[in-house]
């Protein structure tokens, strides 16, 4: 898994069909998961927030898709958030991923559902 640092990656969502590759943004600074999204009107791919347990829509201009991901990168839950919602904290989330509404479902991407993170790592 690697330690990453903020800057672009590749999300790789395994299920039992073909493995969906998608662009990510990755945020592990303070200042850049403080950002987020927000002020955004569009998100390619989907956005990391490392470390991470909840998240918030407050100033957001979309609809987002949300999934908590444990320590192995396995996905705990996934909920769509409209703006100016305040997501619970998920006590064995250490990652969220963030994508435009309905992004996910496209993906596979569901509970219990394995994903991969590659980027800039160490």
């Amino acid at each position: 898994m690697g330690r990453w640092r903020d800057g672009r990656g590749t999300l790789v969502v395994r299920t039992g069909k073909p493995a969906a590759t998608v662009p990510l943004e990755i945020a592990v600074s303070y200042r850049a998961r403080t950002k987020g999204l927000l002020g955004r009107d569009s998100v390619e791919g989907a956005m990391l927030l490392s470390p991470a347990s909840s998240v918030h829509t407050f100033r957001m201009r979309m609809p987002i898709d949300v999934a908590y991901l444990d320590r192995r990168l396995r996905v705990i839950a996934v909920r769509t958030m409209k703006p100016g919602r305040l997501g619970l904290p998920r006590l064995r989330s250490r990652h969220v991923l963030e994508a435009a509404a309905g992004a996910m479902a496209g993906w596979g991407l569901g509970v219990g559902t394995q994903v991969t993170v590659t980027g800039e790592a160490e």
